[in-house]
């Protein structure tokens, strides 16, 4: 018997709470966007009136008004977005607990279950979409299908506020003929990769050999051919289900570009206080950490390297990527955005390899120190305590916890 598998798909969200918010704005083209003066001037959502008029997601405000001279800009909200998110959430609950998001707008719900009680899956469907618009005023895409893969297709299919169905007697028709960056796991790089070999449409890349896939894309050449043939038998997990993290990251875009080397310290200190709180918040040390650099042309490299012992002192990750960066950033542009990230996490309690070239341990007082800091801040508040090197950090934006948020949306989307 096949599974029942929705994927509910809040259309527009952000500019969607913010026009249920300001009903001034409910027939006006309305972009959320990010701080120009932060220089994170570019769109992050539209409504369905913008959207009509050619204004894209990912976009910069400037090119967004080039199409649409009358467009309203909005400042994002993301607690606003973080309650709406929830609550929606909690209509989905009374009819499954096997709720898996996918953001803070997407959730696959598995409602297999669930069908004696509520009907079958597109009615189950047609409730969640009506009762999402009357208690919260928001609308919904929903997809209904025998898997995860083609039911978050359906969603993508019709918008706003609507249901469809792929069945597994009708996928063909209704996926096959779809380009092939319609399905999920394929972006830029792998769409170009595939019309390369002449695969356009999802059809092709079911009609390929799965050899083929194996050999071109390894693993996820193998994911993607299943895919396309209906053959995804991933489940939905359980709403309390947590992933573990495989790294934990923050970045931020500056004021005006860092020009020197100290400049450079003292924003990846920042940013890699911001990143021990959160390895201290899941109790996870790092072995290993990245810093990715933006430069004023807007060209991005990443450099990685092991660090000394697993960690989660600020000091010690931001030492080691500082001298990192030395080494490797070639000084030819000045530096617009750094993110820092902490890989090869392991829990504080698990046992860890020794290396048996070095005798590297923790610094015990620094340890101390660090600990204080973070209980303090964890109690009263971020900024509670600071170090004198970070108080004349004037490059940093007027507000990054815009930047914090976004950066765990986008890490909790993946």
């Amino acid at each position: 018997m096949d599974r029942v598998i929705l994927h509910s798909d809040l259309n527009n969200f952000y500019a969607s709470v913010e026009c249920m918010l300001h009903p001034e704005l409910k027939d006006k083209c309305v972009a959320v966007c990010g701080s120009e003066e932060n220089r994170h001037g570019i769109v992050l959502a539209k409504n369905e009136a913008a959207k009509k008029l050619g204004v894209k997601t990912a976009e910069t405000i400037w090119q967004a008004k080039a199409k649409c001279p009358h467009l309203e800009i909005v400042s994002p909200h993301f607690e606003e977005y973080a309650k709406y998110s929830k609550l929606v959430r909690q209509i989905y609950m009374q009819y499954t607990d096997l709720i898996e998001p996918f953001g803070l707008d997407e959730c696959w719900l598995d409602v297999t279950g669930s069908r004696l009680l509520f009907g079958d899956g597109v009615t189950i469907a047609e409730k969640i979409r009506r009762e999402v618009k009357e208690k919260t005023g928001l609308t919904v895409s929903v997809g209904v299908s025998f898997n995860k893969v083609f039911a978050k297709l359906g969603s993508d299919l019709k918008k706003p506020d609507a249901v469809t169905e792929i069945s597994r007697d009708n996928f063909k028709e209704k996926v096959w003929h779809l380009p092939a960056d319609s399905i999920i796991g394929v972006g830029k790089s792998t769409y170009k990769r595939l019309s390369d070999f002449g695969i356009h449409t999802i059809g092709d890349i079911a009609a390929a050999s799965h050899e083929f896939f194996k050999t071109h894309f390894g693993k996820a050449g193998t994911m993607l051919w299943q895919y396309a043939n209906g053959l995804d038998e991933s489940p939905v997990r359980h709403q309390d289900y947590k992933p573990p993290a495989k790294s934990i990251g923050h970045g931020l875009t500056l004021k005006s570009d860092l020009e020197n080397y100290e400049e450079v310290w003292r924003v990846l200190f920042h940013l890699c206080r911001s990143l021990e709180n959160s390895l201290r918040k899941q109790n996870v040390l790092a072995a290993s950490c990245a810093v990715s650099v933006k430069d004023s042309e807007l060209k991005v490299r990443e450099f990685q390297t092991p660090l000394k012992c697993a960690t989660h002192s600020a000091y010690e990750i931001a030492g080691q990527l500082f001298a990192l960066f030395k080494q490797k950033y070639v000084w030819s542009k000045n530096v617009r955005a750094l993110t820092v990230r902490a890989v090869k996490l392991s829990g504080e309690d698990d046992e860890v390899q020794m290396s048996l070239f070095s005798d590297e341990q923790p610094d015990e007082k620094r340890e101390r120190m660090e600990r204080a800091a973070y209980e303090l801040e964890n109690k009263f508040g971020k900024g509670t305590v600071t170090f004198g090197s970070l108080m004349a950090n004037d490059k940093l934006p007027f507000n990054d916890d815009e930047e914090d948020s976004r950066e765990l949306y986008k890490n909790f989307k993946k």
